[in-house]
């Protein structure tokens, strides 16, 4: 009687094709190892287990994969943030709170976290990239964090402020503690942890706006 290996008993199983999702998802995992720059269509395709030719069935290039990956992995947590302050009822300090919470979880513990360290890495290099990230990304958040505080001053929670100033004094140090998590935590190092910091940055900020 013949031995059954792995490889026999998977013939005539169909194997799974991987489509636009999954090569997204892989390109994400090369990207936040090696950067864009050094990436490879040929690395992306290999880690979908596709071919390289069919990765070109769904995108044109890498930078039409990292423009997808925005789009796809990013952009709706964005919309989630807008939505979130359009239909929020309660103070603007408490809201605050729960989007500085909410942002922190995306761009610091979060795999989206590759994200920061990638555009910082190659603004210089692909700057149609940087610029396809502000518009789609950076600046809905902060128009997000200036309308905040635009409702805040309005109904007299917080004092008189630049509100644009404001939005970027309160991006600022979740930015850091991305960048921090994926340059500059050692191995030897604890897990980095950023809910104290999170804490204490959104207390100080409502009681320098109050």
């Amino acid at each position: 009687m013949r031995a059954t290996t792995s490889s026999t008993r998977r013939r005539g199983r169909p194997r799974k094709i991987a489509g636009p999702d999954d090569i997204l998802a892989a390109a994400l995992r090369v990207f936040a190892a090696t950067g864009y720059s050094r990436a490879r269509l040929e690395d992306v395709a290999r880690e979908a287990g596709i071919s390289k030719a069919a990765l070109y069935l769904y995108f044109d290039g890498k930078q039409a994969i990292f423009e997808a990956l925005v789009r796809s992995a990013v952009v709706p947590n964005v919309e989630r943030l807008e939505a979130l302050v359009a239909g929020w009822q309660g103070n603007s300090a408490d809201l605050l709170r729960n989007l500085i919470q909410a942002i922190g979880r995306l761009v610091i513990e979060s795999e989206l976290s590759a994200f920061p360290k990638l555009i910082v890495a190659e603004a210089a290099n692909f700057p149609d990239l940087a610029q396809f990230y502000r518009t789609q990304v950076i600046e809905r958040v902060l128009g997000v964090l200036a309308s905040i505080v635009s409702r805040g001053v309005a109904s007299g929670e917080f004092r008189p402020a630049d509100p644009a100033l404001s939005a970027r004094l309160v991006i600022a140090p979740l930015l850091f503690s991305t960048l921090w998590k994926t340059c500059f935590v050692r191995d030897d190092e604890p897990r980095f942890d950023p809910a104290p910091l999170l804490s204490l940055h959104v207390e100080t900020l409502i009681r320098g706006l109050a």
